[in-house]
């Protein structure tokens, strides 16, 4: 007689779920994508990807001082509920909250040029450039 067994049951659940989310869709559109999400939305592939933080003092950073032109997934990492991380350029205007902490996604095509980020709230000292060729 065979034995039902949970975990094998489980891990071939498992395997299911990751098969049926490797299709995806394409929710493409045309344009330039600056909108805030909590997963990525995408205007086509991404050129790559781009890290920034904020806090948990008066820190404001980005891994990256210059890049390529094209359209990046931007990953901030806001660890401050008195901060956020506001990126502006060339068609750019993405921000986390203030009164927010966590990772935020967003999606951003970045032309040549120099784009700015910034906590609002304390722009004087907390700020930064990104240069885009």
């Amino acid at each position: 007689m065979r034995r039902f067994r949970p975990a094998m049951a489980l891990g071939i659940a498992a395997a299911a779920l990751a098969a049926a989310g490797c299709g995806g869709s394409d929710n493409s559109s045309s344009g330039e994508t600056t909108a805030a999400t909590d997963t990525t939305t995408s205007s086509g592939s991404a050129s790559g990807t781009l890290t920034g933080s904020v806090g948990p003092g008066f820190d404001i950073s980005m891994a990256e001082s210059t890049v390529a032109a094209g359209t990046y997934t931007l990953t901030v990492d806001d660890q401050s509920s008195s901060h956020d991380f506001h990126l502006t350029g060339d068609g750019v205007d993405v921000a986390t909250d203030v009164s927010e902490t966590g990772k935020k996604t967003f999606t951003v095509t970045l032309k040549p040029g120099t784009y700015t980020f910034v906590c609002d709230p304390h722009s004087s000292q907390m700020h930064g450039t990104l240069t885009v060729t």
